[in-house]
């Protein structure tokens, strides 16, 4: 194959047909690559906490990170394929989550297991914010079929909010 066709591959479109006009694939595209960037940094930084956690609960601590951390992770390929289905385009790489996330990652070289669960019900309930907006883009669009996934998603991430909550209030 020859150098022109080559650039000519890498150049082509990826028209997908939509009936959305394009303003609101680009809005709900936009909307979903952020989500995306901030569901990946959620996962990692669950499964990060899950790797770390420590203590006399860390067997139910463990466990429930885990289970988690595989719900968040099922995730992002249907918000992935949800942009593209509709003729947008998604994350592309470490770098572009980096440029789009906006939960905060946690590097630090030990984390108590209550901050742990305290910071992942935070962040949880930060992400039940952005799906909630990330809704209102696409019901403002008319875009029932991602409207849909967003809501079982705030379901769900309300659920695992709760769990965490739950597990770091004291005993009274």
């Amino acid at each position: 194959m020859d150098r022109t066709a080559v650039e000519s591959r890498r150049k082509a479109s990826l028209n997908t047909p939509s009936d959305l006009p394009s303003n609101a694939t680009a809005d709900i595209a936009g909307a979903l690559a952020a989500l995306l960037a901030d569901t990946f940094a959620l996962y990692l930084k669950t499964k990060n906490f899950h790797w770390h956690m420590s203590g006399p609960h860390f067997r139910d601590y463990h466990v429930m990170l885990d289970e988690q951390g595989e719900q968040i992770f099922a995730m992002t390929d249907a918000i992935a394929e949800r942009a593209r289905k509709i003729g947008g385009t998604t994350i592309r790489s470490i770098g572009h989550i980096g440029r789009l996330q906006r939960l905060l990652d946690n590097d630090a070289d030990f984390v108590t297991p209550r901050d742990m669960l305290a910071e992942l019900k935070d962040d949880n309930q930060q992400l039940v914010s952005f799906l909630r907006q990330a809704h209102e883009v696409c019901a403002e669009h008319n875009d029932v079929a991602t409207t849909s996934l967003l809501e079982v998603w705030i379901d769900e991430t309300e659920r695992r909010a709760w769990f965490l909550f739950e597990t770091t209030r004291s005993a009274e």
